[in-house]
C-alpha cells in the first residue's frame, strides 16, 4: 500500500490531475467515483484498474495497487464527495474520425457538441438507453471521462461507443439537427441511417456558417426551448 500525505507527491499530482480535462488527455486514465458505480463496475470489470484510492478509514475493495490519502488529500481528489473508495481506471479507446464527407453511419448515431460534462454524461445515458449504436463528440464537447460526466452517465460512458469528430462547423450538411426552426418531429420520416445533432444550449449551432439541410424540431407550448438532455431523449424515443 502506498502512502501519501504530501500534495508534492508525484502519484497525488498525477492522480489530482484525473479531474480536470488536460489530465485525462494526458495520462489516459480516469476516475470512478461513487459506491453503486464501483460496485457494479467490479460485478464485471471491462478496464484495467490502476489503482484504488482510499483514505485512512476506508477498507481496499481490490487486491491491486492501492493509494492511501490522508483525509485532506482524498477530500481534494474526490470531487464528487462520495466519501467511499475510487477507482483509477484506464480509458477506453475513443476512435479518432477525420473527414467525415464519406462517412456511413450505422442507424441513427449521435453528435454531441456538449460543453458541460453533466448534460454530457445525461446524454450518454440517454443514448445507451435507446440503443443508440455510436456517440460522436465533436471538438467543442466536454471530456466523456470527467468525474462529472462519469456520474451523470450513471456508469452508461463504461460501455458506449464513443468517438471524437472534428469541429461542428465540419459534419457535412446532410446531418439531422434537432432545431426549433425544423419540422414537427411527429411529421419528420427518419432515415434509417444518418447523424442526429444536438445543439449546445444556449450557443446551438453558431459554430456553423450555415444550418443543417434536415432539421426536425420538438413542438412545445409555454416555454421557449427544452433542455438539451430532454430534447435529445425524446428525439431518440422517437426514432426508437
Amino acid at each position: 500500500m502506498l502512502k501519501i500525505e504530501s500534495p508534492q507527491n508525484a502519484t497525488y499530482k498525477k492522480l489530482l490531475s484525473l479531474t480536470t480535462a488536460k489530465g485525462l488527455k494526458k495520462e489516459k486514465l480516469f476516475l470512478l467515483s461513487g459506491e453503486k458505480l464501483i460496485k457494479e463496475f467490479l460485478k464485471k470489470p471491462n478496464l484495467k484498474i490502476v489503482y484504488e484510492i482510499v483514505a485512512p478509514r476506508l477498507k481496499p475493495l481490490t487486491h491491486g495497487d492501492i493509494a492511501q490519502l490522508s483525509p485532506a488529500l482524498f477530500d481534494e481528489i474526490d470531487v464528487l464527495g462520495t466519501g467511499f473508495n475510487i477507482l483509477v481506471l484506464q480509458q477506453p479507446e475513443i476512435e479518432k474520425l477525420g473527414d467525415l464527407s464519406g462517412y456511413k453511419p450505422k442507424g441513427i448515431e449521435l453528435v454531441l457538441p456538449v460543453g458541460d460534462p453533466g448534460n454530457l454524461g445525461a446524454l450518454l445515458r440517454s443514448a445507451e438507453a435507446f440503443a443508440v449504436p455510436r456517440v460522436i463528440l465533436t471538438q467543442e464537447a466536454a471530456h466523456p471521462f470527467l468525474p462529472k460526466s462519469v456520474k451523470a452517465s450513471a456508469g452508461s460512458v463504461l460501455r458506449m461507443k464513443l468517438a471524437r469528430g472534428p469541429s461542428l462547423k465540419e459534419f457535412p450538411d446532410d446531418c439531422i439537427a434537432l432545431d426549433m426552426e425544423g419540422t414537427p418531429i411527429d411529421e419528420f420520416k427518419w432515415p434509417a441511417h444518418g447523424l442526429l445533432v444536438v445543439g449546445e444550449e444556449g450557443a446551438g449551432f453558431s459554430a456553423r456558417s450555415k444550418p443543417f439541410k434536415r432539421r426536425v424540431s420538438i413542438p412545445t407550448q409555454g416555454v421557449q426551448s427544452l433542455n438539451v438532455v430532454v430534447a435529445a431523449s425524446i428525439a431518440l424515443a422517437r426514432r426508437a
